[in-house]
């Protein structure tokens, strides 16, 4: 029986959520933003238009997208550069070794940028783990729609029916249950995400495997 874990990666993979949104939350103050934390965390798995179709509406439409765009850059990839290596979730090694030797298909369906999804898997040392990456750039429609997804199936040659998404957001949560995929759910009560619709919640990817035998 063929099997396929798809991850998703910024909260899953590597626990990036904290370093963009705190991020993300002192640029905006910088020009002006007056809301909360918990504003700046509605950005959470939306792609990078979603995310600054966001931003414009929180900064009352003051600056362009291309203005955004470059204090954002700015501040992550010139002053703030993140480095994915010290950032990798624990267990995520373990759980890939056991995917591998069980022969399962592996795959990443990221939101985030292509380069960014291969710079976190090479720094982390795993690309050679996953047997297909994709962001969801490539699509019109962003996480909850399935398309993402289904896709991912479809490259690795795995019936939806035998595919399990490991997702920590509520948008890509959603976006495996549309796709008619078990979903399991890696718990984060920092951010005040909506997680309750995935089939099981685990505390950590260790628990990951201990949990599929219920799905």
């Amino acid at each position: 029986m063929k099997k396929g874990i798809i991850f998703d990666m910024d909260g899953v993979l590597v626990d990036s959520e904290t370093y963009y949104m705190e991020g993300t939350l002192k640029w905006m103050q910088s020009i002006g933003f007056t809301g909360t934390f918990k504003d700046v965390c509605t950005l959470i798995g939306t792609t990078m238009d979603g995310t600054y179709r966001l931003i414009e509406k929180m900064m009352d439409y003051q600056y362009t997208r291309e203005e955004l765009e470059r204090i954002n850059s700015q501040y992550f990839n010139v002053d703030h550069p993140i480095q994915y290596g010290q950032i990798m979730n624990p267990g995520l090694i373990e759980l890939l070794n056991e995917i591998k030797d069980r022969g399962w298909k592996c795959a990443v369906c990221s939101s985030s940028p292509r380069v960014k999804i291969d710079q976190a898997l090479k720094e982390c040392h795993i690309d050679s783990y996953f047997d297909y990456v994709v962001s969801g750039e490539q699509f019109t429609q962003s996480k909850p729609n399935p398309e993402i997804y289904l896709h991912a199936a479809e490259m690795l040659n795995v019936d939806v029916s035998e595919c399990l998404v490991i997702e920590d957001s509520q948008m890509g949560i959603e976006a495996g249950k549309n796709a008619n995929m078990k979903t399991i759910g890696l718990i984060d009560r920092r951010f005040g995400l909506i997680q309750c619709s995935a089939d099981i919640l685990v505390d950590s990817l260790s628990d990951v495997l201990a949990s599929i035998k219920y799905l």
